[in-house]
């Protein structure tokens, strides 16, 4: 699975108003130093201790966005094990 890691306060940057909000992201956990991964389907994931959770997903013409706001292209997950547990 390819995915775009970014920070929480790059995330609320790239969310628009359809998505989640920033009273969402403050009560889910992220803060501005989150790790964030985002893959090519839209679903934002965040960095726990020892895992990833999903945390909502972003819509419309979002691989530009994100692409965009962070300057980075997809990349394959680095760790088997994150693609062999979400399938």
């Amino acid at each position: 699975m390819q995915f775009i890691e970014l920070s929480g306060k790059t995330l609320k940057q790239i969310i628009s108003e359809d998505e989640l909000q920033l009273d969402d992201l403050l009560q889910i956990g992220v803060h501005e130093e989150s790790f964030i991964r985002i893959n090519r389907q839209g679903d934002i994931e965040i960095r726990r201790h020892s895992s990833w959770d999903v945390i909502g997903g972003l819509l419309g013409d979002f691989d530009h966005r994100v692409r965009r706001e962070t300057g980075l292209e997809w990349a394959d997950c680095c760790n088997p094990c994150d693609d062999a547990v979400t399938g």
